[in-house]
């Protein structure tokens, strides 16, 4: 059902944005909304960070040249190759430490059914919430997407992959975005 939704393209990217924030917001989330940033690779240390990001997690802007390999992951990732993930159209779904462990099973539940794409792992940052994060470049400029949440709900989750996913500013076609690549 999402893919199809993706199919209008960018005439229905306002609809899809709205119904991803209704969603979020009913399910008690925040969508942040940044003004896309360049996608340089000027980032040199896989290590680093960029003063430019605009959200935290970032979700658009400079970034390491190799991208994390799509998959789930138990330790924290360098982030600055996640925005790379972002760029080929990737989404991450990133827990704090104090997310309760019922929930941090949700999101794994759901990256299960959401593999191709997404990549999840621990994100020091986050506390007591976890972020849904994506990269959309469409016929309006680009713009990087952040929900915030401390519950899961399904909805919400599934409103934001079908609204954000695969529309990166590199459109990878999503047989290259599998776990493992």
């Amino acid at each position: 059902l999402a893919l199809t939704s993706l199919a209008g393209g960018g005439n229905d990217h306002a609809a899809q944005e709205e119904k991803a924030r209704t969603a979020l917001e009913a399910a008690g989330c925040t969508l942040q909304v940044a003004d896309a940033l360049e996608g340089r690779h000027s980032i040199t240390d896989p290590d680093g960070v960029s003063d430019e990001w605009n959200t935290d997690p970032p979700t658009s802007g400079p970034h390491y040249a190799i991208a994390a390999i799509f998959g789930i992951y138990e330790e924290p990732l360098q982030i600055a190759r996640v925005v790379h993930n972002l760029e080929h159209g990737g989404v991450f779904i990133l827990y704090g430490p104090d997310v309760p462990e019922s929930t941090v099973d949700e999101l794994r539940a759901f990256y299960a059914e959401n593999k191709t794409g997404t990549i999840m792992a621990p994100y020091e940052q986050l506390g007591d919430e976890f972020a849904l994060g994506a990269w959309v470049v469409h016929d309006e400029g680009g713009n990087g997407y952040l929900a915030k949440c401390k519950q899961f709900d399904q909805d919400a989750a599934d409103a934001f992959l079908g609204a954000f996913q695969f529309r990166g500013p590199e459109r990878f076609d999503p047989s290259q975005l599998q776990p493992g690549l």
